[in-house]
């Protein structure tokens, strides 16, 4: 699955919110680089003046007035011009930090579903290199452009203020960097999408490849998946090269089009000076404004390759935006009781054009244990992931407490279903924060006890107690210990109803009892549905549904299933007896 690019639309209205997020800081920008501006521009303009003063044979102290009159305003730009930049640096770090943080709040709002079909490799991308291009230009690049941009403004205003033919000459000499910028921003817009979307791709073969480094070398696959880098390296090298190719265009473009209007204006002043039309101080005021507006034109154009790569950097991080699970028109309202019901769920995986699911129905009755059994492919751990709100069905419904799962906000959703898997992880950080990403405001107490309900209250598990630091630098816990500190993380949530997939399918025998006696200690009291691979879990339910090609086909007691001889009966046979020989 690709996560989706924000359109060039909504990219810009997400740049407008940021702007209006700091309305005073950007006038204030705008207005030190105005008196910057109009504090450059007495320069030139003394110059002319003093040419014009020695030409008509005035003394040295007309032309000093001049010169410190020069230096004055030549330091009054420089602590304007330095307020500006500090501005916008400051400007652009707080806009950096409101994209990063909605950045995490979207990806922690993603549907658990789309995360894992997008993988991890486009995420990080997003999340790094995407980020950091976009940091660059609002600390850097956007400050410089927007002080060009002033500059240049009043540096073509105050030649034509002077010379206005040698202003409409000057901007007829900047048609060819008209031209050059056109041309590339035609272009350049989709070509670093197209680099973005391939450094995203092998950033996801190497995680991929590193994360399942032991299937690879168990199954031989490091060939196939050294090709499959080597295809996704050729990729970005291509369209790096694509990107490249089009600053090759662009900067000497950019270099050609400068000289272009300056010496414009030195043919045509000439020419009016010999007229008598102009002065030789006007002449050389309109040649030293144009000279110095190749300086902010320079910038704007040398930094218009990097705008356009953070372009399309913003892009693809405010794509998360479109990936997100669509919001109830109004909140939905809070669930009454704690019965689930399935009524006529289809589901298909995105991408795949094919059902997995075909008109399930299912009731869950509070308090019950309900065994999902079938063969492998038959929809268990799909209709799982639906009663947990994982995903959310194609058509039909799943509700708790007479509310679709999925119109719950997560926080709520928590407090009802919660789904158990093999897969549990530990947070960088200590166990206190570890306990506390399901209930912030947990007392020790009440942590300590969710600890002591799954067993892992002991020092073997958590060396230093809640202050233990966990991940790379701190305690690993084994495969036991990660567990009970997921099923301590449930005791907090606190939900009526557990979904479990083999969540100890995975662990040696001895680490499987020690986390069962967790298990059945947090299960204790709640609604439970088992999804079943191994069927001595559907001989302690209550219930059993047997889903076969995404059906329900039969469900009742286990002994009721038993005596039918259907595909239960047979499942069991088949369990049992190779048990029995075994």
């Amino acid at each position: 699955m690709t996560l989706p690019v924000a359109t060039p639309a909504a990219a810009r209205r997400a740049a407008l919110r940021l702007v209006r997020a700091d309305a005073r800081a950007v006038a204030v920008i705008l207005a030190l680089n105005a008196l910057a501006a109009a504090a450059g521009l007495a320069g030139p303009w003394l110059l002319g003046r003093v040419i014009d003063e020695v030409r008509a044979g005035r003394g040295a102290d007309a032309v000093d007035r001049l010169a410190l009159a020069m230096i004055a305003f030549a330091a009054v730009q420089l602590v304007l011009a330095r307020s500006a930049r500090n501005a916008g640096h400051r400007f652009g770090e707080r806009s950096l930090a409101r994209i990063r943080e909605q950045y995490v709040e979207r990806l922690l709002a993603l549907p658990s579903g789309v995360v894992e079909r997008a993988g991890t490799g486009d995420l990080a991308a997003r999340g790094t290199g995407d980020v950091a291009a976009v940091a660059l230009t609002l600390r850097d690049a956007g400050p410089d452009i927007l002080v060009a941009g002033v500059q240049a403004l009043f540096l073509l205003a105050a030649v034509v203020v002077v010379a206005p033919a040698l202003g409409a000459c000057a901007l007829l000499g900047l048609v060819g960097t008209w031209c050059v910028a056109r041309w590339y921003l035609r272009r350049a817009h989709a070509a670093y999408l197209a680099e973005g979307a391939a450094n995203g791709q092998i950033a996801e073969v190497l995680a991929a490849t590193a994360a399942g480094a032991r299937t690879v070398e168990a199954l031989g696959l490091a060939q196939r998946r050294l090709d499959a880098g080597r295809a996704a390296i050729a990729e970005g090298r291509r369209t790096r090269m694509r990107t490249l190719g089009l600053r090759t265009v662009l900067l000497p473009g950019v270099d050609l089009s400068h000289a272009a209007p300056v010496a414009a204006v030195l043919l045509l002043g000439g020419v009016l000076h010999a007229e008598g039309a102009l002065s030789v101080g006007s002449v050389a005021a309109a040649a030293l404004y144009l000279r110095q507006l190749v300086q902010p034109m320079e910038t704007i154009l040398w930094r218009l390759e990097q705008v356009q790569a953070s372009t399309a950097a913003f892009a693809r991080v405010e794509g998360l935006a479109a990936a997100a699970a669509p919001r109830p028109a109004r909140p939905a309202p809070l669930p009454v009781g704690e019965r689930i019901e399935v009524r006529g769920v289809r589901f298909a995986y995105p991408g795949t054009g094919r059902d997995v699911l075909h008109g399930v129905d299912l009731d869950l009755r509070p308090g019950e244990r309900l065994a999902l059994v079938g063969p492998s492919g038959a929809g268990k751990s799909t209709l799982g992931r639906l009663l947990a709100g994982v995903e959310a069905p194609g058509s039909g419904t799943v509700s708790v407490g007479g509310v679709p799962v999925t119109h719950l906000d997560r926080a709520e959703r928590r407090r009802h279903v919660l789904l158990v898997t093999q897969e549990q992880h530990v947070f960088l950080g200590t166990a206190r924060e570890n306990l506390r990403i399901v209930s912030p405001t947990a007392s020790d107490a009440a942590l300590h006890a969710a600890l002591a309900a799954v067993g892992a209250d002991r020092p073997d598990v958590l060396p230093q107690g809640l202050d233990t630091v966990l991940g790379p630098g701190g305690h690993r816990p084994d495969g036991a210990a990660t567990q009970q500190l997921a099923l301590a993380r449930i005791v907090l949530a606190d939900p009526h109803t557990v979904v479990l997939d083999e969540a100890t399918a995975m662990l040696d025998p001895t680490t499987a009892r020690r986390t069962e006696r967790a298990l059945a200690a947090v299960l204790a009291g709640r609604t439970v549905v088992a999804i079943a691979h191994r069927l001595h879990t559907a001989h302690d339910a209550d219930r059993v549904a047997v889903l076969e090609q995404g059906r329900v086909t039969e469900h009742g007691t286990h002994d009721a299933l038993v005596a039918n001889g259907g595909s239960y009966a047979a499942l069991w046979s088949s369990w049992h007896g190779a048990r029995t020989i075994g």
